[in-house]
């Protein structure tokens, strides 16, 4: 009795080694997955591209029909005069810094600043900028984008995009400018810089509107754009000094397909 215990003592041990090493085995290949899901950037092998290709939940940047940017050609936009206008209720608020290894994306502390489309609330969570310019103007880019992304308290998102041209320097992003992180994932200064939004808006109120996504991975569709057509100004300095974290950091633009773009505002 004792030789046959231990012999099924024995096959059991080796079942439980060889399930756990399984199990480990199986981890591992999920956590691999998991990094490769972050794993993207703007050049080469894992470029606007490849996103697709680097992980599951990116196949909308290669299968989705409503993607952004978009190149906006004046002569075929729809003015309506029917469009409800957005009310933008920004005030000066603190900000935290971070280069998040894709860009410097500014995060906000309070829920003060907030949108209103069709009568839905949508906060402000965070804005960052792109070089050169993800939209285009009549096939142009801008030197910079700046976008300001809210959600609303289902979660869906609205942007709004302003482009950036050289000019006067920005007195709104003075101090941000001066503590701009440079190493990847890091984060600014402790001290939280007040920005006033509402002092960065252009005085032209024109908007072009359209149903989009998210210019990251995973691409998520269903995303409300906002973009106006004045833009506003950075200084030399200002735009070279993002320019040298991130020389390039824009997805190219993508088909419009049958969706119409919405002018208003004037």
């Amino acid at each position: 009795m004792k030789k046959h215990g231990y012999l099924f003592l024995a096959m059991f041990s080796s079942l439980m080694l060889a399930a756990c090493a399984e199990q480990k085995s199986e981890e591992k290949e999920v956590i691999t997955t998991t990094a490769d899901q972050s794993d993207w950037s703007y050049e080469e092998s894992t470029g606007p591209e490849h996103w697709g290709e680097l992980h599951p939940s990116n196949l909308a940047c290669v299968n989705g029909s409503e993607q952004s940017p978009i190149n906006v050609e004046f002569p075929e936009v729809k003015a309506d005069g029917n469009l409800k206008g957005n009310e933008i209720h920004y005030e000066p608020t603190p900000y935290t810094l971070e280069n998040n290894g894709h860009t410097i994306q500014a995060n906000a502390t309070t829920e003060s600043n907030h949108i209103i489309i069709e009568d839905n609330e949508y906060k402000l969570s965070q804005f960052h900028f792109h070089t050169p310019s993800e939209h285009q103007f009549n096939g142009q880019n801008y030197d910079m984008e700046l976008h300001l992304v809210h959600s609303d308290k289902d979660g869906k998102l609205a942007v709004i995009g302003l482009m950036i041209q050289e000019g006067n320097e920005n007195k709104q992003f003075a101090s941000m400018w001066d503590e701009l992180p440079t190493d990847k994932m890091a984060k600014g200064n402790s001290e939280k810089h007040i920005i006033d939004l509402q002092a960065l808006l252009p005085e032209n109120e024109t908007t072009f509107q359209y149903a989009g996504s998210l210019t990251t991975p995973p691409c998520t569709e269903e995303v409300q754009w906002i973009v106006f057509e004045q833009p506003i100004e950075m200084s030399k300095a200002q735009i070279e000094a993002f320019q040298q974290i991130f020389p390039d950091n824009h997805r190219p633009v993508q088909p419009i397909n049958e969706r119409e773009i919405n002018k208003s505002g004037e």
